[in-house]
Parts: C-alpha cells; sequence; structure tokens
C-alpha cells in the first residue's frame, strides 16, 4: 500500500468526521456540502480500493492474507457512502452523527488497512 494515500485518506476521514460532528453539536443535519465532502473522501478510498487491487494484482501479499485484506479495502470504500445513505435516511443531527461516525469508521478502517499489509 501507498503510505502517503492512507495518511491521506485517513487525514480527509478525519476532517470530514469533525465537520459532521460540528454540525450535529449544533443541531443540523447533513447539508449538500458535507456529502460533497463525501464524495471526496470515497474517491481518495476508491483510489486505495485501486491501489490495494493493483498490488495484489502485481505480486504482493498482505501480512495476514488476501481474503481478509480485500474485505477491509471494501469495507474502507463502502463506510461513507452508506453512512451518507444513511444521513439521508434521517434529516437529523443524528444525520450529520452518523455520517461522523462513518467517517471515524473509515479512518480506524485505514490504520487496520496499513497494518495488514505492512511491508516492514
Amino acid at each position: 500500500m501507498l503510505i502517503a494515500l492512507t495518511v491521506t485518506v485517513s487525514v480527509a476521514a478525519l476532517a470530514l468526521a469533525a465537520w459532521c460532528g460540528f454540525a450535529a453539536y449544533r443541531d443540523q443535519p447533513t447539508k449538500d456540502w458535507h456529502f460533497i465532502g463525501m464524495a471526496v473522501v470515497t474517491v481518495l478510498a476508491l483510489a486505495q480500493l485501486v491501489v490495494g487491487v493493483v498490488r495484489l494484482a502485481g505480486g504482493g501479499e498482505a501480512d495476514e492474507g488476501t481474503a481478509i485484506f480485500l474485505a477491509y479495502l471494501l469495507g474502507a470504500f463502502l463506510a461513507v457512502p452508506a453512512a451518507g445513505f444513511m444521513s439521508l435516511v434521517e434529516r437529523t443531527r443524528w444525520g450529520s452523527a452518523t455520517a461522523a461516525a462513518g467517517a471515524v469508521v473509515l479512518a480506524v478502517l485505514e490504520v487496520r488497512l496499513h497494518d495488514i499489509w505492512w511491508e516492514g
């Protein structure tokens, strides 16, 4: 995995979490700008997915196994879109809280992906 991409995705996800968390604190639902932020973070997670699959196809191996690595990659890619969809359903402050939680989950999954792929 590319460490720079992993750090970028994690920082972007944490920034999104703080932004949506602040909206929840102010008792606001997710707004269009939040969804644009979620789209940007999702594109970064997609890049991470593509890089991971290309590295596997190129002969790379994850320390803890290919299946678990692919499961984490797919989970990382789907974390923010799933939370974004749920925040559309819940148009209260809890929608913003859900989006923030999804972004935190993505950041944690990125750390775990780094641990699984570690090239030591």
